[in-house]
């Protein structure tokens, strides 16, 4: 019997990903489990080593700490080292090996959407884990030109800095008309309880040209980003797509096994 896991703070109780991995080892026939674990952030460390003390096969890791765990790793994927974030852990013998499959997850997740983002401009919001993942594969997909906003400056220069793209202050937003065709929230807030200010701008931005809302995040009652593409007439896509595609090439990592991204949707759909 092997164990998989998810770590992250108090949010790896309401994450989808239990239930996705239950769901689709069981129909492959495998031995195995998959559990969540609330780590506080004193204690990261000590988890990742738990990995290795308790056998663990493989673990997610989740907001707060895609980042975060780096440094407690052996050796990272050339993505996952380009991408300064990991969001899966494969564990061979006591070494921790750290993967990137958020940005893969998300090219998928476009496919899937049949949003072609060659030539396109983009604004993503977000300066962390997710969003590193997404402004790689932007700029891996040929997006003609990449917006990058956030609360923190500094962050947004940095990933302006490491991946390109432009610098859009967040206080600019609601006074300026914003001419890409396709905004993707990428940070951990869509609900207006969540960031009432987040909120206030992303319902005042001037979207002239945009077809696509993208937001990574899923299973809010109330959604900010749904709600500005509905009285814009813009698509809206949730991160669940995104989810279940990367959750398939994260199985293919630990297992070996290629699994169709449908058994991934499907568990999704039937309640995960």
């Amino acid at each position: 019997m092997k164990v998989y896991c998810i770590l992250s703070d108090e949010r790896a109780y309401q994450s989808k990903s239990p239930r996705i991995f239950s769901t689709v080892l069981q129909r492959q026939g495998i031995k195995a489990t998959y559990v969540p674990f609330m780590v506080r952030p004193d204690d990261l460390g000590q988890a990742l080593n738990s990995l290795r003390i308790l056998h663990i096969a493989g673990a997610n890791i989740t907001v707060p700490y895609k980042e975060a765990v780096i440094p407690f790793l052996d050796i990272l994927s050339e993505g996952a080292n380009i991408i300064g974030a990991i969001n899966t852990i494969v564990r061979d013998g006591d070494k921790l090996k750290g993967y990137n499959t958020n940005a893969i997850g998300v090219m998928d997740a476009l496919g899937n959407a049949d949003f072609a983002v060659e030539g396109k401009t983009a604004l993503v919001f977000g300066t962390g884990g997710a969003a590193r993942a997404v402004v790689f594969i932007l700029n891996w997909l040929r997006t003609e030109r990449v917006y990058i906003t956030g609360r923190d400056r500094q962050k947004v220069n940095g990933l302006v800095d490491t991946f390109g793209g432009e610098a859009l202050p967040m206080t600019d937003l609601s006074s300026t008309l914003v001419p890409v065709d396709i905004v993707i929230n990428a940070t951990s807030v869509s609900s207006p309880d969540e960031s009432p200010d987040l909120a206030d701008i992303v319902n005042t931005l001037d979207l002239p040209n945009c077809r696509l809302v993208f937001d990574l995040n899923y299973g809010r009652r109330e959604n900010f980003w749904q709600n500005m593409a509905a009285t814009r007439d813009i698509r809206f896509v949730d991160g669940l797509p995104a989810l279940a595609y990367q959750a398939r090439r994260t199985f293919a990592l630990w297992t070996g096994m290629q699994v169709p991204p449908e058994e991934f949707l499907n568990a999704l759909k039937n309640g995960a």
